[in-house]
C-alpha cells in the first residue's frame, strides 16, 4: 500500500527535490570506518591512512620498495575468471627479502576469508591482514 502525502507534505517533499536536497540521509559505512585523505589520496579508512602513512616512512628509509596500492588480482580456475581481489597495498619488503600483500581490515567478512584462500591458490601469494 502506497503512502499517501498531504497537499502540505507533497509540497514540502516538492520544494526539497527542486532545492537539491535529498530526502533521506546518507548511511555511513556499516563497519564504522571513515573515509580519510591523505597527500591527496582518499582512503577507506583512518587505519588504512595510517598505515599508509607507516608505509610511506619506511619507503623513505630504504625499508621498502616498489609499492602499489589497490592492486587488482585475477582469480581465476579452469580459464574461468571467479573473483577480482584488489590489495591495499603491495610492496617489496627490503628487510624480508620478499613480497609483500597487505590488507588493512577492522572486520574480516566470509567474502574476504574465500578470496584469501583463492589468492593463495591461484597465486600462491599470502595475504596479510593489518588491524
Amino acid at each position: 500500500m502506497i503512502d499517501r502525502l498531504s497537499r502540505q507534505q507533497y509540497r514540502a517533499e516538492l520544494a526539497m527535490i527542486e532545492h537539491g536536497k535529498k530526502r533521506e540521509k546518507k548511511r555511513g559505512n556499516k563497519f564504522g570506518a571513515k573515509r580519510t585523505t591523505v597527500d591527496g589520496i582518499t582512503f577507506d579508512s583512518k587505519a588504512e591512512a595510517a598505515f599508509y602513512e607507516t608505509l610511506k616512512l619506511r619507503q623513505r628509509a630504504g625499508e621498502v620498495e616498489n609499492v602499489e596500492m589497490q592492486c587488482p588480482y585475477a582469480l581465476t580456475i579452469n580459464g574461468a575468471l571467479i573473483a577480482t581481489y584488489r590489495a591495499d597495498f603491495v610492496f617489496w619488503d627490503v628487510l624480508q627479502g620478499r613480497r609483500r600483500v597487505i590488507d588493512v581490515k577492522g572486520v574480516e567478512t566470509p567474502v574476504f576469508k574465500i578470496k584469501r584462500k583463492l589468492m593463495l591458490a591461484c597465486h600462491g601469494l599470502e595475504i596479510e591482514v593489518v588491524k
